[in-house]
């Protein structure tokens, strides 16, 4: 009797089918180009909101993670590995035409964060963060054992060789006197001859070069609404005896285009904030104030480990790549990182 009760239960239990599991979400490619897209005006935003040395240009997609909020709102959040180029942040030169630096020339990275919002199918940054760095001396000189290294912009001969171009050009030419506005980068040769390499950004005054010499502390930089901002190069010898190349160029007036600090005395060619740096570091932390999103500074915390895993996933291809594969048969390529387009360091 006890038995047929227990069937009797048994079978009046509700029957629970096995659900199969979710079959996993592919892993996000970082050279998709969706992500091509979001990196391409994530650059320019960083761009846009860096007002000291020079342009950067994407060099890779380090990491991608996409958070969905809806039908047709998403989160990405990209990590960039970027490049200095050779144009200066004042320049109108448009970043597609800008020259990467050469590895040879001490090359700097800059590694950033960045928070997309994408709202029926629009992207829009929300925030981003931002360092750079000079690449190791000692890698430079492993593969390019004379080319000189970066120095620090307040170094003396530095100092010294951006005063004597500066002074070279205004007593060559009529035009506006220029004043210095920051010292982009510096390096020095030591051998066999020596050498002082600087860039530099100036500015037109309302004096010209003539005017200057009666009294230089009357000339101005020109107003906001008049603003003629440039750019220079300069070697100079200093041994056996000096000798001053220096080549300027005023971009003329451009609307929108500011410096940050018009006003100060820049006689000295830095800013408090750079002495005794090799680079302008790329310290760029922005939120949008219109975004919605109260977090909108945040990143996930995934991020901070993205490189670890980056290169985790770097070795793991590599090591599943030894394995022995029909002739004409390319392996595909981990999802991220993405190819370099120009070089690492």
């Amino acid at each position: 009797m006890k038995v047929l009760v227990a069937l009797i239960l048994l079978v009046q239990l509700p029957i629970h089918k096995a659900v199969p599991a979710a079959p996993p979400l592919p892993p996000l490619v970082c050279d998709d180009p969706e992500f091509e897209a979001a990196a391409e005006i994530a650059v320019n935003y960083i761009n846009d909101h860096n007002h000291h040395g020079y342009k950067f240009a994407l060099n890779r997609i380090e990491n991608v993670r996409t958070l969905p909020q809806g039908p047709n709102k998403e989160m990405i959040f990209l990590e960039l590995d970027l490049l200095e180029t050779k144009c200066p942040t004042i320049s109108p030169v448009p970043l597609e035409n800008c020259t990467v630096r050469p590895f040879e020339e001490h090359a700097v990275e800059g590694d950033c964060d960045v928070k997309l919002q994408k709202l029926d199918g629009k992207l829009s940054v929300l925030a981003s963060k931002c360092h750079s760095h000079a690449d190791s001396a000692e890698d430079v000189i492993r593969i390019c054992p004379d080319c000189p290294l970066l120095e620090n912009l307040n170094n003396t001969e530095v100092l010294a060789g951006v005063a004597a171009a500066l002074n070279e050009h205004n007593s060559k030419t009529p035009d506006a006197y220029l004043k210095l506005l920051e010292i982009g980068r510096a390096r020095i040769q030591y051998h066999p001859v020596h050498l002082v390499f600087v860039e530099f950004a100036v500015a037109a005054t309302n004096c010209s070069a003539e005017e200057s010499k009666a009294n230089v502390d009357v000339c101005q930089l020109l107003p906001e609404d008049e603003s003629n901002f440039g750019f220079c190069t300069a070697t100079i010898a200093t041994q056996p005896t000096t000798d001053v190349q220096v080549d300027c160029k005023l971009y003329g007036h451009q609307p929108g285009v500011t410096y940050p600090h018009p006003g100060q005395d820049t006689s000295a060619g830095l800013l408090p904030s750079v002495q005794g740096f090799t680079n302008h570091n790329l310290r760029l932390s922005h939120s949008d104030p219109a975004a919605s999103e109260s977090s909108s500074s945040e990143f996930p915390t995934a991020a901070i480990a993205a490189k670890s895993v980056a290169k985790r996933a770097v070795a793991e291809a590599a090591q599943h790549d030894k394995v022995v594969r029909p002739v004409g048969f390319a392996p595909p390529p981990p999802p991220c990182p993405g190819r370099i387009r120009y070089f690492k360091i």
